[in-house]
C-alpha cells in the first residue's frame, strides 16, 4: 500500500526539483532549446490549471484538487486490493495534482517548464504530466474494465 504513496512522493520530489532549478537558474520567460524547433525548457508562470487554462482561479483550483485529492486518498486502499494498473494511475495522479496544489496554495502559482514547439502545445510541468499519464491508466483501467463486464454478462446471457 504506501508503494503507491511513494511513487505520489517520487513524483512531487521530481516536479519540485524541476521547478526548483528553473526558478533558480532561469529568468522568467528566458527558453533554453534542447532540440531546436522541437523541445525547449521555458519559465513560465501559471496562476490557471494545466495548459494555462481557467487563469487567476486559484480559490476554485484549491477547493476543487482538495475534492479530487481526498478521494483518491479513500479509493486508492480499495484499488491496492485489486492487481490492476488502476493503482499506479491513482499514485501518479495523486502525485501530480499534489506537486501542483502546494505551489497554488504557497505561493499562488506554478512553474512551467516544457515547452514542446513541433505540437504548438502550452507550456507544461512534471507535475502536469504525470498526471496526464495517471489520467490515460485510469482511463485504459476503465475501458478495459467496461469491456470485461461487457464480455461477462454476454457470456451470461448466452449460457441461457
Amino acid at each position: 500500500m504506501f508503494r503507491y504513496y511513494f511513487i505520489a512522493l517520487c513524483v512531487i520530489i521530481a516536479d519540485h526539483a524541476a521547478k526548483w532549478l528553473v526558478s533558480t537558474y532561469m529568468k522568467i520567460g528566458q527558453e533554453i532549446p534542447l532540440i531546436p524547433g522541437v523541445l525547449g525548457l521555458a519559465s513560465i508562470r501559471n496562476r490557471g490549471a494545466a495548459f494555462g487554462i481557467f487563469q487567476g482561479q486559484i480559490t476554485f483550483f484549491i477547493i476543487a484538487t482538495t475534492v479530487v485529492l481526498i478521494g483518491i486518498m479513500i479509493y486508492l486502499p480499495k484499488a491496492h486490493r485489486e492487481k490492476t494498473i488502476l493503482r499506479y494511475g491513482l499514485a501518479l495522479i495523486l502525485g501530480g495534482a499534489l506537486g501542483n496544489f502546494i505551489d497554488r496554495v504557497f505561493k499562488g502559482e506554478v512553474v512551467d517548464m516544457i515547452q514542446v514547439h513541433f505540437l504548438h502545445f502550452p507550456v507544461f510541468n512534471v507535475a502536469d504530466s504525470f498526471l496526464c499519464i495517471g489520467v490515460i491508466i485510469v482511463m485504459i483501467h476503465s475501458l478495459k474494465e467496461s469491456r470485461d463486464k461487457d464480455k461477462e454478462l454476454k457470456e451470461a446471457v448466452n449460457k441461457k
